[in-house]
């Protein structure tokens, strides 16, 4: 075997969008003010996976305004709609599709008064950043003088919106059921090359293809999927958190390695748009499933290299070695 082995692999996922063999609810409120600007309230939690702003993208194509002239107003739960935790990669699905029918609600107001204004049928009104207009008509003003028309005549142009995503239990016998409404796909592929005699891989390329409903935000998605493909080759080569009889013996980073900029791989992502039938928006998300695949398809990657394969992670350098030479010893044994 040559000193430095290249080899691909790949693997497929599947993954269930929001909280498992229960009923998943989130809700919103949403007021057009003056100036033609927007206020969202939602229970949402912000921690990094750029929720805030998606609900301002969709708040924005919802109402007709710009997206900086959304706002989303005070998430204390005490004070805002409930929109439960930040996890399982619901928040686009379940908080999103509760702004979306929010803001639907909001419009539904605005588009009436000014129907009845314009002498038009309401459904030919539309709206696209901070202008509406009536369909056929040179009928148009800015969403400032709308919903300064709509206040004059005594009606505030608010919103209240929530989305139910429904799941039922599993079989205790057959395991059968539906415990997700909405379930995402994705496949990625690995190119490493082994070093055979040290054990070091190094990843040298991901494809990434997911399916993700609806993308909202396509850079925000790419990010997250090269993020979680970050995550994964950690956990797939380095990440080794130990225990011993149920107690951490890993008390720091300084052992515990991480991937660097040096560690990162080129990555390549393609979104696949299937959308979601039962969602206002057709959007699903893309939160864990990202990470789902990556470390499966490394191990497929070294197996295809060095046609060994690892079963416990991390793929340590020890690890590859040792597998090696029991690969070794085995052939040595099988010819003796």
């Amino acid at each position: 075997m040559a000193r430095r082995a290249r080899g691909r692999g790949m693997a497929a996922s599947w993954y269930g969008i929001a909280r498992t063999a229960t009923i998943d609810r989130a809700g919103a409120w949403v007021e057009m003010d003056d100036g033609g600007t927007a206020k969202v309230v939602t229970g949402v939690t912000e921690i990094g996976e750029g929720i805030l702003t998606v609900l301002a993208q969709i708040a924005a194509e919802e109402l007709g305004v710009r997206p900086e002239d959304v706002t989303i107003g005070d998430n204390d739960t005490a004070r805002s709609p409930e929109a439960a935790h930040a996890g399982a990669t619901r928040q686009t699905y379940m908080i999103g599709n509760s702004v979306a029918i929010a803001c639907r609600d909001a419009r539904v107001k605005l588009d009436r008064e000014l129907a009845d204004h314009w002498q038009v049928d309401a459904g030919t009104i539309k709206a696209f950043d901070g202008e509406i207009w009536a369909e056929g008509t040179n009928k148009r003003m800015t969403v400032e003088e709308a919903i300064d028309l709509c206040k004059k005549r005594g009606v505030v142009p608010v919103g209240s919106g929530s989305f139910t995503a429904h799941g039922t239990g599993l079989d205790p016998v057959d395991g059968s059921g539906a415990p997700w409404q909405a379930y995402v796909f994705g496949c990625q592929v690995a190119e490493v090359e082994v070093d055979t005699l040290t054990g070091e891989v190094q990843v040298l390329g991901m494809w990434a293809v997911h399916d993700v409903g609806r993308a909202i935000n396509p850079r925000g998605v790419e990010g997250q999927i090269e993020g979680g493909i970050v995550q994964g080759l950690g956990q797939a080569l380095m990440e080794d958190y130990q225990l011993d009889k149920g107690h951490t013996t890993t008390h720091g980073f300084a052992k515990y390695i991480l991937p660097t900029s040096l560690d990162i791989p080129q990555i390549n992502t393609k979104l696949v748009e299937d959308r979601d039938p039962r969602s206002p928006l057709g959007a699903k998300g893309i939160g864990e499933p990202a990470l789902v695949p990556t470390a499966p398809a490394i191990m497929n990657a070294i197996y295809d290299a060095i046609g060994v394969r690892i079963t416990s992670l991390p793929a340590t350098p020890e690890a590859i070695l040792k597998a090696l030479e029991e690969k070794e010893a085995a052939a040595l044994q099988m010819t003796g």
